[in-house]
């Protein structure tokens, strides 16, 4: 029997915060700078919905460790500048959340510095405050379920109770690994077709979401 939703768990870049281009963009341009050249597309599936250790690892293999650390320097660097510049919310995601009475936190592949920034510029830290979470508190980051797992239990519910909300591959299988309800957002870069599997709702606009979670099991 499958149990009623009791935590709905939000992943932050390009679930909450429309940041994934901007994020795309700078790695774009930094493997340019540095010596690895990247499409869109390469970025996509090689970095999106990864944490920063996962990124640095990747970058290291290619092109040294030193080269890893300045990538993630300028990562940082650049990324700030251009959330900066103009962050907005996903389209549709404060009418979502206002459609969602169920209890919400987050849970990130981004470290809690760059999720204060993120959500504070975007005026979303104080609805979600006290309940972020990030996988530098877990061994493992996306694919492997530990962040999921870790946030249902920091928020004291069952991981069969848990619906998560993702945009990235690595997300919705992270989801399924938790045994958790995924939610894939097909309106940002990943294709759609590439969130659809298991016990996933995939949907492409926002609005949609408070609907889906009523009829997932509530």
């Amino acid at each position: 029997m499958i149990k009623p939703i009791e935590l709905v768990i939000f992943d932050c870049d390009g679930v909450l915060v429309d940041s994934e281009r901007i994020a795309a963009r700078v790695q774009v341009a930094l493997g340019a700078e540095l010596g690895w050249p990247l499409t869109e597309g390469e970025v996509v599936e090689r970095f999106i919905g990864r944490s920063t250790a996962s990124i640095a690892e990747q970058v290291a293999a290619r092109l040294g460790a030193e080269t890893a650390v300045l990538w993630g320097r300028r990562f940082e660097q650049l990324h700030r500048e251009a959330v900066d510049e103009g962050l907005r919310p996903v389209a549709g995601l404060p009418e979502a959340l206002a459609g969602i009475a169920l209890p919400t936190c987050v849970a990130s592949s981004g470290s809690h510095e760059k999720m204060r920034h993120t959500l504070g510029r975007t005026g979303l830290y104080g609805h979600f405050e006290g309940r972020i979470y990030s996988a530098t508190e877990v061994d493992r980051g996306k694919p492997a379920p530990d962040l999921f797992l870790y946030a249902a239990e920091r928020m004291g519910v069952d991981p069969a109770a848990c619906a998560v909300v993702e945009d990235s591959r690595p997300g919705v299988r992270a989801a399924r690994a938790a045994g958790m309800r995924a939610f894939g957002y097909g309106g940002g870069l990943t294709p759609a077709e590439r969130l659809e599997g298991p016990a996933t709702v995939v949907f492409h606009d926002m609005r949609e979401l408070p609907a889906l979670i009523g009829g997932s099991g509530r």
